[in-house]
């Protein structure tokens, strides 16, 4: 069985500081490990690459945790590539401000 390959659009990298200077901020004891479990959420996509629910013909969302832990990735899945971009991070909070 094949895996398929994820690519992090370089702008997710802000994505990921701006969450972590926000935990830091309210003093979130487990901030980097949170970093850790949306890494992990998205390492998912390498062997479910069409888990997320479809937000546009070819864009989908993965809904990582929830609540104040809660985030959604923003990805497209190429098949012809078998590649999931991953082309945003956001806090549920903040998810609507996803393009779509």
């Amino acid at each position: 069985m094949t895996v398929s390959r994820i690519e992090i659009a370089p702008e997710v990298a802000d994505d990921l500081e701006r969450i972590l200077d926000h935990l830091l901020q309210f003093e979130i004891v487990d901030a980097r490990a949170r970093l850790g479990d949306i890494f992990t959420a998205i390492d998912v996509l390498e062997n479910n690459p069409l888990i997320g629910r479809i937000v546009r013909a070819d864009l989908r969302e993965l809904v990582i945790g929830r609540g104040a832990r809660g985030y959604v990735a923003l990805y497209k899945y190429v098949a012809e590539l078998d590649t999931v971009f991953v082309l945003a991070v956001r806090g549920h909070k903040e998810a609507g401000a996803i393009a779509t």
